[in-house]
């Protein structure tokens, strides 16, 4: 009974050892933004490849891509719809001109349930849409080298006589801004344009002297209010989508924008020359299909440039 005692005691402090021997070994190997990769996880990655120094750095490498493009899942976002997977299961099958029960007494053949395949395509789906949205999101271009480019194309365009010239309308709007202090909130700011606006439309002051009173853009202000013609795309968005809709002299409805509260009114429109900004747009579509060619070939390789890693 002792002597079964003994030997149970025996081999669990070997199994004790053992493990302490294991943890000791264990250590950080390299991290990711400071998420650490632990050796035994470069030893799983390595299997049964000779343990060289090449080939624990190539196993570090994939447990670090792995990492990248599970995390690159989860920020996404990205969700598969099933009936979506389902239509496109259909269109596999009308593709290849085959009906539906042929497909699936083909996957039968091949010991593949319906089920199985299902998740296959909606893996597929899924990495191809997280794939294109990583991709965007690791494309960026240097402002000066869009200028640098759009300057030669429109140059060469200039040269061999064939020049695209491209207009574009402007419009003339003036506003009033009103912003948000400690003491001023949005529903103050909002009825205080409203208030402005009655006064306008009663006839009590123009918009010209509310805007030198009231606006607090003080270098439009000192002129009635007025922007001067502009492409709109010059505006903040939720500005610019305000002036399109505004009809010629009526002012709009208090609204805000990143500056703060405004009311406009489009005063003016007329066609501007527009070549200069139609071959800044060229060369920047130039320069983000080159880039975007060269991360789709690998695109956890455009992932990396985003990540923070270290070698241990």
């Amino acid at each position: 009974m002792k002597l079964t005692q003994t030997k149970t005691l025996f081999v669990a402090l070997c199994a004790l050892f053992a493990f302490n021997a294991q943890a000791a070994e264990e250590r950080v190997v390299a991290s990711v933004d400071g998420y650490p990769i632990m050796q035994s996880q470069m030893v799983k990655a390595l299997g049964k490849r000779a343990n060289t120094e090449a080939n624990r750095k190539a196993a570090i490498d994939a447990v670090i891509d792995e990492f990248i493009v599970q995390r690159a899942i989860q920020e996404s976002g990205v969700k598969i719809n099933y009936a979506h997977v389902d239509q496109v299961i259909e269109g596999i099958a009308a593709k290849n001109g085959i009906t539906y029960g042929q497909l699936l007494d083909y996957l039968d053949s091949q010991r593949i349930t319906l089920n199985q395949y299902r998740q296959q395509i909606a893996h597929q789906m899924l990495m191809e849409q997280v794939r294109n949205q990583s991709i965007g999101k690791s494309i960026q271009v240097n402002p000066q080298d869009v200028q640098n480019l759009a300057k030669e194309l429109l140059d060469k365009a200039k040269a061999n006589g064939n020049v695209k010239t491209v207009t574009g309308t402007e419009h003339r709007v003036s506003h009033i801004l009103i912003k948000t202090t400690p003491i001023l909130n949005d529903a103050q700011a909002k009825a205080k344009l409203n208030a402005i606006v009655a006064d306008i439309k009663a006839g009590k002051i123009s918009f010209e002297e509310a805007a030198k009173t009231h606006s607090v853009d003080y270098a439009s202000g000192i002129e009635g209010g007025d922007l001067g013609f502009q492409f709109l795309n010059a505006y903040d968005p939720t500005f610019a989508n305000v002036a399109q809709k505004s009809k010629m002299g009526v002012i709009s409805a208090p609204f805000k924008s990143q500056f703060g509260w405004h009311i406009l009114k489009v005063t003016d429109t007329r066609q501007g020359d527009r070549t200069e900004d139609a071959y800044l747009q060229k060369a920047y579509e130039q320069l983000v299909d080159k880039k975007a060619q060269a991360a789709s070939k690998d695109w956890v390789k455009a992932l990396r440039q985003n990540a923070d890693v270290k070698y241990y």
